[in-house]
């Protein structure tokens, strides 16, 4: 079993149907020149394994999930910290945690529960280029 540990890579698990959380994989990855993440499905045994040392039960996976320094985020919270990490100027973004985080959610799941009808859903998982798929999580 992989234990997430404070010296290991922050972990982003997405909605691995959601046609905009692979494009957010795959904007986080284009700007993560350091390899801070790692990346998961929520669909994925990974997932159900490492989330369950957190007692995260994915019951709903409308949520991206953050698993970094021995805690895990949900929601804005885990965007914001995301985005904090990320090279070029998108980090300042992190600015909108002084916003309560109950705003922040709120308007985080009106834009999740609508994802599907204004992005799409995927049937098929898609090939990732061998480098993203090398920072990917083992399912196994």
């Amino acid at each position: 079993m992989q234990t997430v540990t404070k010296e290991s890579h922050g972990i982003v698990f997405f909605d691995g149907e959601c046609n905009f959380c692979n494009g957010w994989v795959k904007f986080i990855y284009r700007r993560d020149r350091q390899g801070v993440f790692k990346f998961a499905s929520l669909q994925s045994p990974a997932a159900q394994r490492i989330l369950l040392q957190f007692n995260h039960r994915l019951e709903r996976i409308d949520s991206i999930v953050l698993v970094e320094e021995g805690k895990y985020y949900t929601e804005s919270t885990a965007v914001l910290r995301i985005l904090k990490r990320l090279d070029g100027p998108i980090k300042y973004v992190y600015f909108f945690k002084i916003i309560p985080a109950s705003f922040r959610d709120r308007a985080y799941q009106l834009f999740a529960k609508k994802r599907y009808a204004y992005f799409g859903r995927r049937y098929e998982c898609e090939l990732p280029s061998k480098e993203l798929r090398e920072r990917f999580v083992d399912c196994e």
